[in-house]
């Protein structure tokens, strides 16, 4: 379970990362739609991480215990990407569109990353 807590903590940190990224781009670089897309969209993807990993935390619990398992948060995943598009497509002169769907994937690529950045890592602590 602490690896499981652990690559949580990784990916939270650096969605902020990415976040804080993307506002000093917003602020100090004449690109601010395509920020301020980006911003949104990751900040939505951040929010879609949290409710997925406490719902397969929530998960995980209840298989062990024996009980039924609820769902994952698809539903919600989807709709909060529909509200981002939704906002995109109202605030034009503010949202990059497209920027705005390159931050709704920034979480699954920042789970890719760090599964392939920590998964010999964590394999190493796991021997020891």
């Amino acid at each position: 379970m602490d690896q499981y807590k652990n690559m949580i903590t990784r990916q939270r940190k650096w969605m902020f990362y990415l976040l804080a990224l993307f506002v000093l781009g917003w602020g100090f670089t004449p690109f601010t739609r395509i920020f301020l897309g980006l911003l949104l969209g990751t900040a939505l993807s951040f929010y879609n991480l949290w409710v997925m990993q406490r719902k397969i935390d929530r998960f995980g619990q209840a298989v062990s215990h024996g009980g039924r398992p609820a769902g994952i948060g698809t539903f919600t995943r989807l709709a909060t990407a529909a509200l981002a598009v939704i906002i995109a497509m109202r605030f034009e002169e503010y949202f990059h569109l497209m920027a705005v769907i390159l931050g709704l994937m920034t979480t699954y690529v920042v789970i890719m990353i760090d599964f392939a950045l920590f998964r010999k890592q964590d394999e190493q602590k796991e021997v020891r």
